[in-house]
């Protein structure tokens, strides 16, 4: 459960943040004085802290440079009155993770305190490479085959220096990992860390998310925004997804690269920014240059250094490895004891060809291990787990549509009752699980990518994850 800390003099307003945040299952703290919000800090670091700019004593802006002192990596999100923005936009050059005017929208005080635990997170959990990854480690890069032990050597070379990273790999095999492993043994481990989705956010919208924009640019341009790249100041900033980057942004990104400076939309100014940029892709991006989808000259200037994952197909025997890392973390986290895995269990794992990769390995065995009954997981519980029944009978160049409708006429011949409920469960509970594999987890970017609302992604969840607990119950698996 992710911790909030509320500091701010006005007592009701905190009063009603606490109500509003518990509904949303955030844990909260609060503090009526910059100096006691301080205090707080020092007491028991909270995932993210929501803090005025104006109080008696202390203000918003030397209360943050303090926690700042404690811990660097702390988001803290500044409120401030529409007078006082210029306070508020310093605060988010010094470091601060944003700020929001007062009075302020619900969903988008929810959707900002998402962003910012789960950039916290990310800045502040430890990613376990190599001979540091076993089963006590939170997140961990595991593997001792060839091509990973060459990727440990490369991420120790160049996670000291500056220069740009490119990694490459297939979907879910783990980029994210890496470059926060980079970012993590760099020597701006102490400063800002944000991930930025090039495909999750429209573009109409990334370009301001990147770069800011100044009061009057569009309609709707209320004050000025600062962008991303400007707030990762002395940072690090990951384009995930950069294959998908629209031309347009593209150059800006570029001019970036080349002379360490931006502009916001609507502005002449320029911005001189120190930020390091490390960038992703499962496209390749060869083809797109030659297609002209994608810039060469930014081409090279991003592929500096190259870091490439291998698929999991090409690295079995990193698959036993990698199991037992997933079913002991993922028991952990269930607050379950650790059941094992069977050497059949194992072996078929090891025979599959994971077109999803690491994240598909892992999904199959957080599954498994939901409707495990404390056995060992065998062959069976895996193959269940795996979705084997899809791929049952599999017919060469069969399409995505044909192979579902074989296997919804599979389970109508099944003779069970409630079958349209079971695969309504399956196949919603399949989306919104993707979709949060794909957001890292947080609710407000995955109900934005399915055309939902929070609350309704929340019900959804509860709805899919009750009726999937009663059937366990039941022992209809």
């Amino acid at each position: 459960m992710a911790q909030v800390l509320i500091v701010d003099d006005d007592h009701q307003l905190r009063m009603s943040f606490e109500r509003l945040l518990a509904a949303e299952g955030f844990e909260t703290r609060t503090a009526s004085s910059g100096e006691a919000g301080i205090a707080a800090v020092r007491e028991a670091l909270p995932d993210v802290v929501i803090m005025d700019v104006r109080m008696p004593g202390l203000s918003g802006l030397e209360a943050y440079a303090a926690m700042r002192e404690i811990e660097p990596r702390l988001p803290v999100i500044i409120m401030t009155a529409y007078g006082t923005t210029d306070i508020a936009i310093e605060a988010t050059k010094m470091g601060a993770f944003d700020y929001i005017l007062k009075p302020f929208d619900i969903p988008d005080i929810l959707k900002l305190l998402d962003k910012a635990v789960t950039a916290g997170r990310s800045m502040r959990n430890r990613v376990a490479v190599g001979a540091e990854a076993d089963a006590a480690a939170t997140e961990a890069i595991v593997g001792r085959s060839p091509s990973m032990q060459e990727l440990y050597k490369a991420i120790g070379r160049v996670a000291p220096t500056d220069a740009t990273v490119l990694i490459r790999g297939e979907s879910g095999t783990g980029k994210e990992l890496v470059a926060r492993a980079v970012y993590q043994h760099s020597l701006r481990a102490d400063k800002p860390f944000l991930v930025i989705n090039c495909v999750a956010i429209p573009e109409t919208l990334l370009e301001s998310e990147l770069f800011g924009y100044e009061k009057g640019a569009f309609t709707g341009a209320a004050s000025r925004k600062v962008g991303k790249i400007e707030q990762a100041n002395h940072g690090t900033v990951f384009l995930d997804e950069i294959g998908d980057m629209p031309l347009s942004i593209q150059a800006k990104l570029l001019r970036l690269l080349q002379e360490q400076n931006v502009e916001r939309l609507g502005g002449r100014q320029v911005i001189p920014v120190d930020v390091r940029i490390i960038a992703a892709t499962n496209r390749d991006l060869e083809a797109a240059v030659r297609d002209g989808l994608f810039r060469e000259d930014l081409y090279y200037r991003l592929k500096v250094v190259t870091l490439a994952l291998p698929p999991l197909r090409e690295r079995p025997d990193d698959i036993p490895l990698l199991a037992r890392y997933f079913l002991a973390s993922h028991a952990r986290d269930m607050g379950q004891t650790d059941p094992g895995l069977s050497p059949e269990a194992l072996a078929l794992l090891g025979a599959r060809p994971w077109p999803g990769n690491v994240r598909e390995l892992s999904n199959t065995l957080k599954k498994a291990l939901i409707f495990n009954r404390g056995a060992p997981l065998g062959p069976d519980e895996v193959q269940k787990a795996a979705g084997e029944p899809l791929r049952e009978g599999a017919v060469a160049g069969e399409s995505l549509d044909e192979a579902v409708a074989r296997f919804v006429r599979q389970e109508l011949t099944s003779g069970r009752e409630g079958v349209f409920e079971e695969l309504m469960d399956h196949f919603g509970l399949r989306i919104i699980r993707e979709a949060l594999e794909a957001t890292g987890g947080n609710r407000t970017q995955a109900a934005r990518l399915l055309g939902l609302s929070r609350p309704t992604l929340i019900a959804k969840i509860e709805k899919y994850g009750l009726r999937i607990a009663a059937r366990v119950q039941s022992g209809q698996g």
